[in-house]
């Protein structure tokens, strides 16, 4: 089936080549053209180009786009969507002066994730998480990354990855999955953190590899959950078991994880809320792309990821939502490209830069995904009639997306 988009108010992301990131001064640039057509042949973007220029293009379907913007889809590269339940209780608790360490303290947190998850059917918790993809993606989401690690056994964690797998089988959008499996200490190991860590790379490391369950291995490298020294031992053996690294770092304190991501490749570090210029001058020197979480910021009342200078330093930035049931209960990436210009004083071009085509790269897909361009998948929004893209974040109360479109089709 052929789709042509014409009269585009603007169409935005517009690369000839296939720019696979965008770094410093360049995040401000957000190439466009203005009355554009798009057509798309099956699930690829075959031809785009001004009004003026288009010939005598037909197609099985025609979609007048007057007064509207498209854009590619957003690329979420942090999410853990795949979970049992929900913890408003722990919401009401923050509410009320009690911050996430204390509830992790005293059980809650990633603790109670765990257990509402080991008790919950695998098709139950495919139910739960469908119903949340089917949202993120009318909310404009095209690809997704997806954790696990609200499992923290063997068997719990495996029933997460294969959710994301049979996720990635039954939807159109495109789905990675990553091992989480250190996102904290299950409370077995609670005195002995060295046996979980043995655990983690002895047993579940080697069957997710097996199983080709995951194209990730991740660690939450923080104080109280994995030190330096677990952060090493796991991502070594994620690579030696051919899973690419990505790492959660510096959300609450700074202390040499960044390097240790750059150490071993990492395709991405994430949360990034705490940094020094140590950080900032390791990242100079590496393929790996910082990403931003600023849902989860919000959420928290925790400081924000300093975007403003990574970008100012020439380095890269991609947005992503950490959509989760404890620090961001929301997959929306019309509120983080809001948030992140709000907050984060990023201007719109850098925030759409960021969420989509270095979005895809620290998901390494920005091959197939986050811009237009010929041979790319056909992964689209079409706003409703705005006045501009700029309107999108400046509106941030609204929904501005009148289709979404997933290789090709309709959603």
């Amino acid at each position: 089936m052929s789709l042509l988009i014409k009269n585009i108010k603007e169409l935005l992301q517009v690369r000839e080549s296939h720019i696979s990131v965008v770094k410093g001064k360049d995040m401000r640039v957000l190439p466009s053209i203005k009355n554009a057509y798009l057509l798309i042949e099956h699930d690829t973007i075959v031809d785009y180009g001004s009004m003026d220029d288009i010939q005598n293009l037909e197609a099985d379907k025609i979609i007048d786009a007057s007064g509207k913007i498209v854009l590619p889809t957003w690329c979420d590269s942090h999410t853990h969507i795949v979970y049992a339940g929900n913890r408003e209780q722990e919401f009401v608790d923050r509410i009320n002066g009690l911050s996430y360490e204390d509830i992790a303290n005293r059980g809650g947190g990633i603790l109670n994730s765990a257990e509402k998850l080991q008790n919950t059917t695998e098709e139950e918790l495919y139910q739960q998480s469908a119903k949340r993809l089917k949202n993120v993606i009318k909310l404009g989401t095209g690809a997704i990354e997806i954790k696990s690690g609200y499992g923290l056994t063997l068997e719990a964690e495996l029933k997460m990855l294969r959710v994301i797998k049979r996720l990635k089988k039954e939807f159109p959008v495109k789905v990675r999955a990553t091992l989480l499996a250190a996102h904290a200490v299950p409370k077995a190991y609670k005195n002995n953190k060295t046996a979980f860590v043995d655990l983690v790379v002895n047993k579940m490391i080697p069957e997710v590899a097996n199983e080709k369950l995951a194209n990730y291995i991740d660690v939450f490298c923080e104080k109280g959950y994995f030190d330096l020294e677990d952060t090493e031992r796991i991502l070594k053996t994620g690579r030696e078991h051919g899973l690419i690294p990505k790492i959660h770092v510096n959300q609450f304190n700074a202390f040499g994880g960044v390097g240790m991501g750059v150490k071993y490749q990492a395709l991405s570090v994430d949360h990034l809320e705490q940094m020094d210029q140590e950080d900032i001058e390791v990242l100079k020197n590496s393929d790996t792309m910082p990403v931003a979480l600023p849902s989860c910021s919000y959420f928290l009342s925790i400081p924000y990821t300093p975007g403003r200078q990574l970008i100012d330093a020439g380095l890269p930035l991609a947005l992503a939502t950490d959509y989760n049931p404890g620090s961001t209960p929301s997959g929306n990436m019309n509120f983080v490209v809001s948030t992140a210009c709000i907050k984060m004083k990023m201007t719109p071009e850098e925030a759409i830069n960021a969420a989509t085509i270095n979005g895809a790269y620290a998901m390494g897909i920005s091959n197939m995904y986050g811009s237009i361009t010929k041979g790319k998948k056909a992964n689209l929004i079409i706003t409703k009639e705005i006045p501009s893209y700029a309107f999108m974040p400046y509106a941030f109360g609204e929904n501005h997306i009148e289709q979404v479109i997933i290789n090709g089709l309709i959603y």
